[in-house]
């Protein structure tokens, strides 16, 4: 069984594909493997496979974790919230649908931060995930579920959201690769909302191949949401092996003194990895990205302040109140039933828009999020990709951080200007800094992830690093 879940999900699938290994047998030991949970990952699993249909396609018989914020029909679907307790979705989302039609099937359902909002999943109502290198540390958030499930070996893949890093932070914190498609390649159908003009689904892997092999299967565009539109041409599998010919820009405004040493270390190593394949590094400038974490934390907050007014407890989860009218079931079952974190930005969003603040605040905020995307678009003129460390240091000890939420905040602080421009990014893992990993950020032009792919995958080869450890 062990070698089993050793495998990739591109050589899992090849096997199951040439009838070498039975694709019943590779879900049983996958659900065998995620009964055995010790890290809060998963909030509702599989519990049998009587049913178990195989369905001929790319990801024929494979496994798929999917974090709580998509819904599943028939299944639990809580994005990490207590207001949600109980919900079972009368749909399912059309990128789990997707996977189902590649021929792949749901293992569990991934904890997460409330509604997505969090950089380390200690904002879940059902507890904070544990981070498989150090189990007194983060996993990072908010898809910090989904990410530690596939670096413990609890799940060969998972899909997650990236609203500010929410893929691209827990990834590199877990050791895994991480990636965030640009907006409107994947449908939001069916993936509950926190800021819609920035939520976007994404795929946590072991490695960049498998990670192709599921955006291929994702993306598309969806009659029921409006802003798909999916990735012109497909996706194919990364093959390069080297970097000759393409230039990668490292922006002097996001080299912050304040990026832990070993990060700092494993970013110009891997800046010399890239130079080795024949790669040439510039610097460039995107002088409005660091205000983006600024900009982020008014429109994030402000959508949100928009999607959650839906939790009413009047149609679905849970409703507190009491014999009292109207108004007074509304109040008690918000102040019960939602977070700190998920009020406070909620208040922050509602706020920003309120009559006399909005230009000041959402207003501004815009403008600035255009300046970023002008940055990107000048500062892809001159190079193929842009680059920085995934997240300013590794995965922070549970609890440190959680009193001072503007430290938390800055945990995005690379992360968070790229879906502001609306761009795809991936993060792989490049190293290890005392014994915990560290995460290398490659972002692209719009609809470039056929080529931010095949670069991650030449680097990944060269840099060759060991995820084993966090499987033991």
């Amino acid at each position: 069984m062990g070698g089993l879940l050793e495998l990739t999900v591109a050589q899992a699938a090849a096997k199951i594909a040439a009838g070498e290994v039975s694709a019943e047998e590779y879900f049983a030991a996958w659900m065998q493997a995620a009964a055995g949970d010790e890290l809060n990952a998963y909030l509702w699993s599989v519990e049998n496979h009587d049913d178990y249909q195989v369905v001929d396609g790319p990801l024929s018989g494979i496994p798929v974790a999917v974090k709580d914020i998509f819904c599943t029909e028939g299944s639990p679907t809580t994005a990490g919230s207590k207001i949600l307790a109980g919900y079972r979705p009368p749909y399912t989302a059309t990128a789990v649908e997707k996977l189902d039609a590649a021929g792949a099937r749901v293992l569990g359902k991934t904890n997460m931060d409330e509604f997505a909002m969090g950089s380390s999943n200690e904002n879940s109502a059902y507890g904070p995930v544990l981070n498989p290198w150090d189990r007194g540390r983060v996993p990072g958030g908010s898809s910090g579920g989904s990410a530690a499930a596939v670096a413990a070996g609890l799940a060969p893949c998972a899909i997650g959201t990236d609203t500010g890093g929410s893929i691209r932070q827990p990834a590199s914190l877990c050791g895994i690769v991480g990636l965030k498609p640009t907006y409107g390649s994947i449908s939001r159908y069916g993936m509950i909302a926190f800021a819609s003009s920035l939520d976007q689904c994404g795929p946590l892997t072991r490695d960049v191949t498998d990670a192709a092999l599921m955006l291929s299967a994702l993306q598309g565009r969806d009659p029921c949401d409006s802003t798909s539109v999916g990735i012109e041409g497909g996706i194919v599998a990364p093959s390069r092996e080297d970097l000759k010919g393409l230039r990668f820009g490292v922006p002097a405004e996001l080299a912050r003194d304040s990026f832990e040493s070993g990060v700092r270390e494993n970013f110009e190593a891997t800046l010399g990895r890239i130079e080795e394949l024949g790669g040439e590094i510039a610097e460039v400038a995107l002088p409005s990205a660091e205000h983006g974490i600024s900009a982020y934390y008014v429109l994030a907050p402000a959508e949100a302040s928009s999607n959650l007014a839906r939790y009413d407890g009047v149609r679905y989860g849970l409703r507190s109140g009491g014999d009292g009218d109207l108004i007074e079931m509304y109040e008690a079952t918000r102040a019960e039933g939602f977070g700190t974190e998920v009020k406070r930005r909620i208040m922050l969003g509602t706020y920003a828009l309120s009559s006399g603040y909005y230009e000041a605040y959402y207003g501004q905020a815009q403008k600035v999020r255009t300046r970023i995307a002008e940055d990107f678009a000048a500062a892809f003129a001159g190079v193929d990709f842009v680059v920085t460390p995934t997240s300013p240091s590794v995965a922070f000890g549970l609890g440190e951080k959680t009193a001072d939420p503007l430290a938390m905040y800055l945990n995005d602080y690379c992360t968070v200007p790229i879906p502001l421009a609306g761009l795809p990014a991936i993060s792989i893992p490049n190293g290890l800094a005392g014994g915990l990993p560290t995460g290398f950020q490659i972002a692209g032009p719009a609809f470039s992830e056929n080529r931010i792919l095949d670069t991650a995958h030449a680097l990944e080869q060269a840099i060759g690093f060991d995820g084993s450890k966090a499987r033991a």
